[in-house]
């Protein structure tokens, strides 16, 4: 029952917005489509599920081709971030109105119905109307509906977006478990590189409608193929800044040094583009081989336990991610301290060619 793209391009009016893109989808796997606004993951969605047609390619499901199959006829299920929900039916209608179509039983019915909704936290709302609920009703009423079909595919396109803080971090929790006693395959499309890493699975990387990467999700995060997979993987943004190897050590600027372990050791001497995601980058020394640097502050943002700051380091904008509170003056110089165990390397084409330790994270 995999889901197969074969060189599955979309073009709108000699605009492209998929290139050519091979992706196996295995049976009772989930997935996530991750980049950020305008990356192709809607429309990547849209052709899976038979709403939009590829101007080149195919699409195979269950060993068969359903390119030019209608979504009508196929048994896929899409949610998306804004909500979509019948105005003049009852909640528990609404739920229940794909089982009607596909005439289950009415106990049938009733029992998937209950059961989804209370997983989805609408028991108590199930005789009203959509008008009746709040944003967050209506968009939990909508997934409920989607996922009681028990269809073959379903696709769910930033569906957490516009629910409460509380809520979104518990069905981050239960939507795999949920998944986990289907054969369906799940497609789940953010823009939160933490979401990808809460839900494990699969990752796709995307960026500017070509998928960069796809593979099990922490390969993809600790291993990323290129430069733009490890950016789209990074929140906040990753650090990058030209470095050159010299011998045994790396140089940054005039006066940043530090040693090549022995994954880097056997690079060639050179220029290489350095990555380093901003919790390694921190205020006070932290990991296995921490490096001072300095930069002069652009923006400090407090939020809870942790510290973002963004400085100017060498005429590039890093960040920094620290926990605890630190306040900071816009424009002043400040410490801070790189952990080069876990950076990665670049070459000029952008593609990795080594990271610390072995791994980045």
């Amino acid at each position: 029952m995999a889901l197969e793209l074969k060189s599955v391009a979309k073009q709108v009016d000699g605009e492209v917005h998929i290139h050519p893109t091979d992706l196996t989808l295995a049976p009772g796997s989930f997935n996530v489509l991750l980049g950020t606004t305008l990356s192709g993951k809607t429309t990547l969605m849209q052709l899976m599920a038979g709403l939009e047609r590829p101007t080149s390619g195919q699409i195979w499901f269950n060993g068969r081709d359903v390119t030019g199959v209608s979504v009508q006829k196929r048994n896929v299920s899409m949610v998306y971030q804004q909500f979509i929900n019948y105005p003049n039916l009852s909640v528990y209608a609404n739920i229940a109105s794909p089982l009607k179509l596909a005439r289950i039983d009415k106990a049938e019915i009733n029992r998937r119905v209950q059961e989804m909704a209370e997983l989805m936290r609408l028991t108590p709302m199930l005789d009203r109307r959509p008008s009746e609920l709040s944003g967050g009703q209506q968009q939990r009423t909508a997934m409920a509906r989607a996922l009681v079909k028990d269809a073959d595919v379903v696709l769910l396109d930033e569906p957490l977006a516009n629910l409460d803080f509380k809520l979104r971090e518990e069905l981050r929790d239960e939507l795999p478990r949920l998944f986990a006693d289907r054969n369906c395959i799940a497609v789940y499309a953010t823009t939160e590189p933490m979401e990808a890493l809460l839900f494990g699975g699969n990752t796709a990387t995307l960026h500017e409608g070509r998928v960069t990467q796809f593979g099990p999700t922490m390969e993809s995060y600790q291993q990323p193929k290129d430069l733009i997979s490890a950016q789209v993987f990074s929140e906040p943004p990753m650090n990058s800044a030209k470095v050159t190897k010299q011998g045994g050590e790396f140089l940054l600027g005039s006066s940043i040094r530090w040693q090549a372990d022995a994954s880097t050791t056997g690079l060639a001497d050179g220029s290489y583009m350095l990555g380093v995601r901003p919790h390694r980058v921190t205020i006070r020394p932290d990991g296995a081989q921490p490096v001072a640097i300095r930069g002069h502050v652009r923006i400090a943002e407090l939020s809870g336990s942790e510290s973002t700051v963004h400085f100017d380091l060498n005429g590039n904008d890093w960040v920094s991610l620290s926990t605890g509170v630190h306040d900071f003056d816009i424009g002043a110089e400040a410490d801070f301290h790189m952990d080069v165990s876990r950076a990665m390397y670049f070459d000029d084409a952008g593609h990795l060619v080594g990271a610390a330790g072995g791994r980045a994270d």
